[in-house]
């Protein structure tokens, strides 16, 4: 996974080629997951998706209520075009009054 300089701040920071929701997975960004990644799959928006990669062209859905015997939910892996986007235009900043 390639990473922006840590100078460089995080709303200039492209999304990566892999990301994960899953803290214990090498491509987990807590960073990047703090500014509210959409992704879309074969053109549909999806708000169920664990894990993505665009260079290879799929997805890991969340199915379910169902967990597998080590507690994390089931999934399936699908394979088509991944559009992955930051929902929210910049990130917030703490402490930050909009009044």
């Amino acid at each position: 996974m390639t990473t922006a300089p840590p100078d460089r701040p995080l709303s200039d920071r492209p999304l990566p080629d892999r990301l994960s929701s899953n803290p214990k997975s090498p491509h987990y960004d807590a960073a990047v997951l703090e500014r509210d990644v959409g992704v879309r799959f074969n053109g549909v928006e999806k708000t169920n998706v664990e894990e993505y990669c665009v260079s290879e062209g799929w997805v890991r859905l969340s199915v379910g209520n169902g967990k597998d015997r080590f507690g994390n939910p089931m999934t399936v892996k699908l394979k088509g075009p991944v559009e992955p986007y930051f929902r929210d235009a910049a990130p917030a900043t703490i402490g930050s009054d909009q009044s």
